[in-house]
C-alpha cells in the first residue's frame, strides 16, 4: 500500500482540499494571518502523518503525537475563525466534522502501536 493511500492521509488531504475552498472566501484581514495559520497546521498534519508511515512501531509515536499537537491547535484555530465570523457555522460544522474523524483515527492508530508494543 502507498502511504498516500492510507484513510487518515486521504482525510486529511480531503480536509486541506476543504479548508483551501474555505480560504478563498475568509475576508481578506483574516484570510493572510489566521487563514494561512490553519493552512500550514493542515499542512503540519500531512506531514507528520507522511513521516510516520514511513516508520515501524515505536518509530512513529513522536510523529503521530506531533501530529496530535497539530491537530489540537487546528481546533482552537478553526474554532476562532467561526467566531470572527471568518468562517461560516456550515463550513465550521463540515470542518470540526472532519477534524473530529481525524482525531479518532489518529487516536486509533496510536493504539494499535501501543498494544503491538505490548
Amino acid at each position: 500500500m502507498n502511504d498516500l493511500d492510507i484513510p487518515i492521509f486521504k482525510k486529511s488531504y480531503d480536509l486541506y482540499k476543504d479548508f483551501y475552498i474555505c480560504l478563498k472566501s475568509f475576508p481578506r484581514q483574516d484570510r493572510y494571518a489566521l487563514g494561512h495559520k490553519c493552512e500550514s497546521l493542515i499542512s503540519e498534519l500531512l506531514e507528520s502523518l507522511l513521516s510516520a508511515s514511513g516508520l515501524s512501531g515505536s518509530e512513529k509515536v513522536p510523529h503521530l503525537d506531533k501530529a496530535s499537537s497539530k491537530l489540537n491547535l487546528l481546533r482552537v484555530h478553526i474554532r476562532l475563525a467561526k467566531d470572527i465570523k471568518a468562517l461560516d457555522n456550515k463550513k465550521y460544522t463540515e470542518i470540526q466534522t472532519s477534524i473530529d474523524e481525524i482525531g479518532r483515527m489518529l487516536g486509533g492508530w496510536k493504539k494499535s502501536i501501543v498494544v503491538k508494543l505490548g
